[in-house]
């Protein structure tokens, strides 16, 4: 499995992109943020609450993973959600306040918590719907990240759509040039 290093790495670039997403539409109206764009999770407030959501599922899991994981632990006093579909924050400051804490427990916990051993180990949980699976904690670190990816693209098509830049999307700029 891949090093703590590079779970780090992506961590970085979540952060990132995240702050980057949030910034190019704090100027839209509550109803631009709100209106139905035909994504998955139909409005631009609406994906934004899904990946902080699936963050805070999958932030909870680990944390159970072992009692070293202080920073997700504090994530406990943020409101819970009940399914993948919740609308945790109908504002988006509250939203953005909170992603930021969400991102930055992430990098603490990736940075001085976790250890590389963890990631060859076996996460028990149960889904959603109830379901007990046993998976590959760093796989599913991975999922984490891949999720927040695959929604923010569909976020990225929508901005683009009214005409937002949201800057460079690229994980390139987080890799460091090996000749510097």
């Amino acid at each position: 499995m891949l090093s703590t290093e590079h779970y780090l790495l992506l961590a970085n670039y979540n952060r990132r992109m995240n702050r980057q997403v949030y910034e190019s539409i704090e100027f839209l109206k509550p109803e631009t943020l709100i209106e139905d764009r035909s994504a998955f999770f139909k409005s631009i407030l609406g994906t934004l609450n899904h990946i902080l959501v699936g963050d805070l599922i999958w932030l909870t899991r680990f944390s159970s993973f072992s009692t070293r994981y202080l920073s997700l632990n504090k994530l406990s006093e943020l409101p819970r959600p009940n399914g993948l579909s919740d609308m945790l924050y109908s504002d988006l400051a509250s939203l953005k306040q909170v992603r930021e804490l969400v991102d930055l427990s992430i990098v603490e916990w990736l940075s001085h918590e976790v250890k590389s051993d963890d990631f060859e180990d076996t996460l028990v949980y149960s889904n959603t719907a109830g379901v007990v699976s046993e998976r590959n904690l760093g796989a599913l670190v991975s999922h984490l990240f891949n999720h927040q990816t695959h929604h923010r693209g569909q976020l990225s098509t929508i901005l683009n759509q009214l005409d937002i830049d949201i800057g460079v999307t690229d994980l390139l700029i987080e890799i460091e040039d090996c000749r510097a």
